[in-house]
Formats: C-alpha cells, structure tokens, sequence
C-alpha cells in the first residue's frame, strides 16, 4: 500500500521509503461515519507538492480505512516501528 507526501511531511525526501501506519479520524466534507475500523500500513514513494492534506492516499489504501463515498477524510498516522 502506497502513499505520497506533502511538502510539510516529505521534509526534502526525509520519509521516500519510509513506513508510517494510518487510520481514518472523521469526515472532512460531510459524509457521516466514513472511517472502518481498520488501519493499514503504508509506504511512501513520492512527494506530493502542494498537497493541502498530509498524505495522498492510493485508492487501494483508501477503500480499506474508509468508505470511498468519502472522498476526503482526517487521518492519523505514526511511524511504523
């Protein structure tokens, strides 16, 4: 499962390859209960410049943590160990 990196998170490619674990938090644009109760682990493999969120998610990633009606969701996210 992929991911990439906005400019605040990508730290000039400090996080390419890195693992981080995420799960949805809520909606960011109305739709009520988004989140499953699942969390995934990810990998970064790029930059996203001027992303206005954290991370973009693939859509793969996305279906498992939330439902894809949602569109935009909150995450939270930590390094894997």
């Amino acid at each position: 499962m992929i991911v990439v990196a906005s400019d605040a998170l990508w730290k000039n490619g400090a996080v390419c390859g890195k693992k981080f674990t995420v799960k949805c938090t809520g909606p960011q644009n109305g739709v009520p209960h988004p989140c499953t109760s699942k969390s995934i682990t990810v990998k970064v493999i790029d930059q996203c410049p001027g992303c206005p969120s954290t991370m973009d998610l693939s859509r793969e990633t996305f279906d498992i943590i939330a439902k894809p009606v949602a569109g935009i969701i909150n995450i939270d996210y930590k390094k894997y160990a």
